[in-house]
């Protein structure tokens, strides 16, 4: 699988090949750390005066950089289609070497970094359910007025969670719709697409 590097990723990238091996490296050690800690305007400021040039300049290329490591660790692409994907920048075979090592030495961290940045969302354990029809009272002495109670239990964090939810059974067929809706459209190739770029 090869990655689809917008134009604007290949202008961020198009400044690694002005500089040297060693300022490439230490782009790509900055590109971790900013995954690790955030970004740090000092380092880029630092890095900018080094290079005379501006520091937005060093920032887009650390961003590409991190955009190019990320995504790759992302999909787990293989050796050969890294160096596929970054054939398309044209940059000099010593440079795409040093990025496949970059991206081979890191790969690892990285995915454990965005796995720790992955939100933690609870998860369905079970589901109780009870149908309560009214039929009457002293007001009116015929009228049904349904009423569908739902308890759900939920895990997150090995702890357990019970949600108490009532609604009516028109509202009820209607979530149910749009659930369907949603799991049909799951199956189309856009969305495979997106979720296999999330895992």
């Amino acid at each position: 699988m090869l990655l689809d590097l917008s134009e604007e990723h290949k202008e961020h990238l198009a400044f690694l090949p002005r500089v040297d091996s060693a300022v490439v490296a230490e782009f790509g050690r900055i590109a971790v750390e900013f995954l690790r800690r955030g970004s740090n305007p000092k380092i880029y400021e630092g890095a900018a005066r080094k290079l005379n040039v501006s520091s937005d300049t060093v920032q887009h290329g650390v961003e590409g950089l991190t955009y190019l490591l990320t995504e790759s660790s992302k999909l787990m692409i293989s050796e050969l289609d890294f160096q596929d994907s970054v054939l398309v920048l044209g940059f000099s075979e010593e440079l795409n070497k040093l990025l496949l090592q970059l991206y081979l030495d890191n790969r690892k961290e990285i995915r454990t970094i965005l796995g720790e940045l992955a939100p933690d969302l609870p998860s369905y354990h079970s589901l109780e359910w009870r149908l309560d029809v009214q039929l009457a009272s002293r007001s009116l002495r015929q009228q049904i007025k349904p009423a569908v109670t739902l308890k759900l239990h939920l895990n997150q964090n090995g702890e357990h969670t019970t949600k108490a939810l009532q609604t009516d059974p028109a509202t009820l067929l209607h979530l149910v719709e749009q659930l369907e809706q949603a799991l049909e459209e799951m199956k189309t190739s856009h969305c495979r697409r997106v979720v296999r770029n999330i895992k």
